[in-house]
């Protein structure tokens, strides 16, 4: 696995739609409201799923759902997208504290439909809830000093409950599902080594697999067998964030991943098993900066002008599979943030340019997938729905690109060699295997 150099240039005007209001920084998480109950039993207790039908998207930005109680975490989606999880809120009257329980969403069928799987106490907003494969949903609490794990599932009227085990530590992170479905990692991070645990999938409760030197954060499968984990690292005693591979088959075998530049912070935050694409965040340009470059090649990273819209937060989520061997004709979903709300770009490298477009009304922001053929499926819930699911076709990339300069100095040629995003043209590195002498940056031309 390699990673290259940055694709300098000049400059380029690429066409982006509005970008929307002023908004600095990453997006925030949304925070949920605080709700009783530090202990939990298994219960006896549920209630039965509601029905919700696909709905379509207008355009431009959408404004959220202003009657909607703000889940403390993420709607996570299983990797093919058949089931999601998501903490929800009870009914409550406005302003009263509501009791958080998780929610299952079936979606690989004709209609989407959700499950509610409450227990005898409602679940404290840090839980965080992941979908497997069989439907069944994983969840992580914290009591006291421990991580404690189970499985929930519907059992006619009430929610069962299978104990998996607990970790003592202070903090855990589950990461993305794993793409065989039945596995799902947890992250312990520290100052100087973090715990990469099997928390469900094991034979026998939570298992540890890997200590990784350094701090750990992030983390985006590789594969399709679920053996190929990527980590975004710090070494212990500070320095730039690298991503790294872990090889779970190989007693977690640490290999370095991204190396753009010797001092940059190198995170990886997508990536494309068939085809190879990477999304990925850098500040090897001198800022922030989104950019793609594809697994095991030596060409150039590229930072793309269009990915950088004025006042707004622009984060990938999901790519579309399928797209063998062509890296640059995949479909990329990015959520956009700004003042006004969230709503979703569509972006492919081949392309060059944003398209933006509104997200459906109640959109859990930054969840969503792809189909083969194209087709971006946006999870939402909403006073008129409670359970859907939106379905945009990715728009086409017809038409006349932008003016823009080529990475020497000269107009772009027909090799679709896209402009750097810097504002003025960077110093051009030539493209190296990962793994060879740094990059040395020469004298910008005359």
């Amino acid at each position: 696995m390699t990673a290259c150099a940055i694709e300098g240039g000049t400059a380029g005007a690429a066409t982006t739609a509005d970008p929307g209001p002023e908004e600095s920084g990453e997006p925030e998480e949304p925070v949920g409201a605080e709700s009783a109950g530090a202990e939990r039993a298994a219960g006896t207790e549920g209630a039965a799923g509601a029905e919700g039908a696909a709905g379509a998207v207008p355009a431009g930005p959408a404004t959220p759902w202003a009657g909607a109680p703000r889940a403390p975490g993420t709607f996570t989606l299983t990797a093919d997208g058949a089931y999601g999880a998501r903490l929800t809120a009870a009914p409550g009257a406005p302003g009263e504290q509501r009791a958080w329980y998780p929610e299952r969403w079936t979606l690989d069928g004709p209609e989407p439909y959700a499950v509610p799987l409450p227990l005898h106490q409602p679940e404290e907003p840090d839980a965080q809830v992941v979908p497997l494969a069989d439907g069944r949903v994983l969840i992580r609490r914290r009591v006291a000093d421990r991580q404690m794990f189970s499985l929930l599932y519907p059992t006619g009227p009430a929610t069962g409950e299978l104990a998996l085990g607990a970790v003592e530590c202070d903090g855990m992170t589950l990461l993305p599902p794993s793409p065989d479905g039945s596995s799902v990692y947890g992250l312990s991070a520290g100052d100087h080594s973090s715990l990469l645990w099997l928390v469900a999938g094991g034979a026998f409760g939570p298992e540890l697999v890997a200590e990784i030197p350094g701090h750990c954060s992030g983390g985006v499968w590789l594969d399709r067998a679920g053996r190929m984990l990527a980590l975004d690292r710090q070494l212990p005693g500070g320095g730039p964030v690298k991503a790294v591979a872990v090889d779970l088959e190989r007693n977690g075998e640490v290999t370095p991943l991204l190396q753009i530049a010797p001092s940059s912070d190198d995170r990886l935050l997508l990536a494309d098993p068939d085809s190879g694409l990477l999304l990925i965040r850098s500040d090897a340009p001198g800022h922030d900066r989104l950019g793609w470059g594809v697994l095991g090649s030596c060409l150039p990273v590229r930072f793309p002008e269009c990915l950088r819209p004025a006042d707004v937060a622009v984060t990938p989520f999901a790519v579309q599979p399928g797209q063998m061997l062509m890296p640059e004709s995949c479909a990329v979903a990015l959520r956009v943030d700004g003042a006004a709300g969230s709503w979703v770009g569509v972006w492919r490298p081949q392309g060059r340019r944003l398209h933006q477009l509104a997200a459906p009304e109640g959109w859990s922001a930054g969840a969503g997938y792809w189909s083969r053929d194209g087709v971006l499926h946006l999870p939402y819930a909403n006073a008129a729905t409670p359970c859907a699911v939106a379905r945009i076709e990715a728009p086409g990339d017809d038409g006349p690109l932008p003016e823009t300069g080529g990475t020497d100095g000269t107009d772009s040629d027909a090799s679709g060699t896209e402009p750097s995003g810097a504002v003025t043209p960077p110093v051009v590195c030539k493209p190296v295997p990962l793994g060879q002498a740094p990059l040395h940056r020469a004298a910008p031309p005359d």
